[in-house]
């Protein structure tokens, strides 16, 4: 029996090493074989409205087929169950922990943190962290429950920032993280997600983890239309990376939300979870027969929002990042909204950077 063949340095290379004359080695890459499916996928919802009343009718349309995609949304109850489980003072501003019941039987734990001295009511941020430890990494609690203020890690608490500009900051812990893991992922540390085996099972179901962590951004609008110390009218979002992806199809479909900022992750499908290793919660079944982020982004016009992006980021490149802005930013002229639509591209890797859309979502929600 002839034997394997081996490369110039007696390393194995695999079946085809050897042959590269007989065939093309490019036919057996099945991220160029996806990308040029996606050169023929019909997106037959994008964006192509010529005047405001062609864009409101094509965002009526796409908001119903994103709903669906995502796989649906129960029916609104008014029962939250919500409860306070401790509240703590610090420099600056007070740090609530509570939680709510988001679908009959799965609860939300949240921070709620508001600045000392603003009148009330306060308008409020909801913030969503990306991959990581989950909300403990922007709230400035580190590894072992302690308090920090050095805000560290590529998310530099930035929901404690968010209360430095003057609003009121709502934390959540997103499905799949922290507080919210099976008991197996536990046993695994601190920083081991559960999207996985959570978002595969909503694959299974028929629905997504993308909707489900966008319907506990609905649940905690909900929450704050309780309180009589928040302004529910003037409602922001924000979120790096993953909490980037919930920010963005959450503000698509959420009316409530007043003005949004997407740190970290406005893309194409094609150059970010089509082209690079993703987490599995990333991803809507069909999208793209109807749509690309940048139309789903487009969605959240004519209201504020702003996007930031480090031109060192090798998850979500910067060059499909301007391109898909320029694309958003389209929807908004058509609008005549241009001015409510900014992008940041700063010196840096994938991480929260804030120095623009901090300002410009206090602007927006009336603080500055």
């Amino acid at each position: 029996m002839p034997a394997a063949r081996a490369g110039a340095e007696g390393k194995y290379g695999g079946p085809l090493e050897g042959f590269a004359d007989k065939i093309d080695a490019a036919a057996f890459d099945p991220v160029l074989y996806t990308r040029q499916l996606y050169d023929s996928a019909p997106v037959r919802l994008t964006f192509r409205a010529q005047n405001r009343k062609q864009a409101e009718a094509w965002q009526k349309r796409l908001r119903a087929r994103l709903t669906e995609l995502l796989g649906g949304f129960p029916p609104r109850y008014d029962s939250l169950q919500a409860r306070t489980l401790e509240t703590r003072d610090f420099p600056g501003y007070r740090r609530e922990k509570l939680v709510f019941e988001s679908r009959p039987g799965m609860f939300v734990l949240g921070y709620l943190l508001t600045p000392r001295g603003s009148a009330l009511p306060q308008p409020v941020t909801i913030c969503i962290p990306g991959h990581g430890r989950g909300v403990d990494d922007i709230v400035g609690i580190d590894e072992q429950g302690r308090e920090r203020t050095d805000k560290p890690g590529y998310q530099h608490d930035f929901a404690i920032q968010v209360v430095e500009h003057g609003m009121a900051a709502l934390a959540i812990e997103p499905l799949g993280f922290g507080c919210r893991r099976d008991a197996v992922t536990r046993k695994k540390g601190e920083a081991a997600t559960a999207c996985l085996p959570s978002a595969g099972a909503a694959l299974l179901l028929g629905q997504t983890m993308v909707g489900w962590r966008v319907y506990d951004v609905m649940r905690a609008i909900d929450w704050i239309e309780t309180r009589k110390d928040l302004d529910a009218r003037r409602v922001g979002c924000m979120g790096i990376s993953g909490g980037g992806t919930v920010t963005t199809f959450a503000a698509a479909l959420e009316p409530r939300i007043r003005a949004g900022m997407i740190s970290g992750y406005l893309n194409t499908f094609r150059d970010s979870v089509m082209s690079l290793s993703h987490c599995i919660d990333n991803y809507v079944p069909g999208i793209l027969n109807w749509a690309e982020m940048y139309d789903v982004a487009g969605l959240i016009a004519p209201r504020p929002l702003f996007v930031e992006s480090g031109t060192k980021d090798d998850i979500f490149p910067v060059e499909a990042s301007k391109a898909s802005f320029a694309r958003v930013r389209r929807v908004y002229e058509v609008f005549d909204a241009a001015a409510l639509a900014q992008q940041e591209v700063f010196n840096g890797v994938h991480s929260f950077h804030g120095a623009q859309g901090l300002p410009f979502l206090a602007k927006h929600l009336g603080t500055a």
